[in-house]
Parts: C-alpha cells; structure tokens; sequence
C-alpha cells in the first residue's frame, strides 16, 4: 500500500500568509505543478488524502458552507487533470478545542490509514507533504516519510531549530513528487534530511 498525505495551503495552492486563510473559491490559486504532481502520484498507484488545517471556520472567519464549495472546486480540477484524490480531512477546531484531528496530532491521518485497511507503521509506504513544522511533527508521529516543501509557509532557515526535521527538503509538490518516486523503502525510516 502507497499512501500519500498532503497539506493543502502552501502545497496544493498558494498560501495565503501567516494568520490568513483562503475564504473564497477566487482566492484559491494552484501552485505551479501541483495538479501534475497529484496526477503523477495517482498514476503511480498512491492513495491521496489531504489533510488540512482550517480553523477559520470554527473561528467564524468563513462558513463550513464556503469551505465545502473551495474542497469541491479543488476536487473538480483533481479530477479534470487526471488526478485522484481519496478524501479531504479539514480540521476545524481552533486549538483550545484540544481536538485529536488539528495537526500535529495524527487523528485525521489514523482515520485515512483506517479507512484504506492499513495500520500506521504498519506494511506500507507513507509520505508526507506539508509546507510547516505541524505538518512534519504529524507525519512523523505516524511514520510517515516527510518532506517539506519551500511553496509556503517556511523557509530553510526557520527550520533550524526544529526538534523534529524533515526526511527531505524540496521546491514544491512536483519537486516532492520525484523524491517520492526515487525513495527506497527500506530505507525511508532513516531520519535524515535531504534537499532537492
């Protein structure tokens, strides 16, 4: 089983700045290669789960309605392009709510690994993408390979000080997406970060 999860904003489309959130459909923008990368991955046998922090709706910055409508819209160009994505995991909860699907905590990612028969750390080849210091304490809690790619929120140089550091260090989803195609599975739980 090959599973990959990725973040949405910063990964799959242009982030939208710290503390802001996309509220409308015309603010959603694909990145560059991004639509590509999941296509690739869908051809190359992947299951795709997007996995998504957005407490703006909780925060009443945006309704669930209108974030239903951009999770609609990003599905209709997926699958327009050739790409397949299984489900969209979208926290809601604002961090006090103390939730156990608000990454870095891995509920939502458990429910993906549920949901195709597999167990984390289990026999299978896992990857995750995300563009934050969150999104790679969560792959890494459930024994994901990580790669962070440089499309959003963070840099090289605010990663440093990390206490958990990425696998791996690329340009963006596509970039991502050749670092996943070389990877060697036996060797994709070494901790150790590369750049591409």
């Amino acid at each position: 089983m090959k599973i990959a999860f990725l973040d949405r904003d910063g990964v799959i489309n242009r982030f939208p700045g710290n503390g802001g959130y996309v509220t409308k459909i015309k603010d959603f923008h694909f990145l560059p290669g991004s639509l590509e990368a999941i296509k690739f991955l869908t051809e190359s046998g992947f299951k795709i789960f997007v996995v998504s922090n957005q407490a703006g709706v909780n925060r009443g910055i945006y309704s669930q309605e209108k974030l239903d409508q951009i999770t609609r819209h990003m599905m209709k160009f997926v699958i327009k392009t050739g790409g397949k994505i299984k489900k969209v995991f979208c926290c809601t909860h604002t961090p006090d709510e103390n939730c156990d699907c608000r990454k870095p905590k891995i509920g939502s990612l458990q429910r993906a690994f549920k949901l195709v028969g597999v167990k984390p750390n289990g026999p299978h080849r896992s990857f995750f993408v995300g563009d934050a210091k969150m999104d790679m304490e969560a792959g890494f809690a459930a024994g994901c390979t990580t790669i962070l790619v440089l499309s959003g929120k963070e840099n090289r140089q605010s990663i440093k000080s990390w206490p958990i550091q990425p696998d791996y260090i690329a340009k963006d989803l596509l970039a991502a997406t050749r670092i996943i195609a070389d990877e060697n599975p036996r060797h994709s739980r070494l901790r150790r970060r590369r750049t591409h």
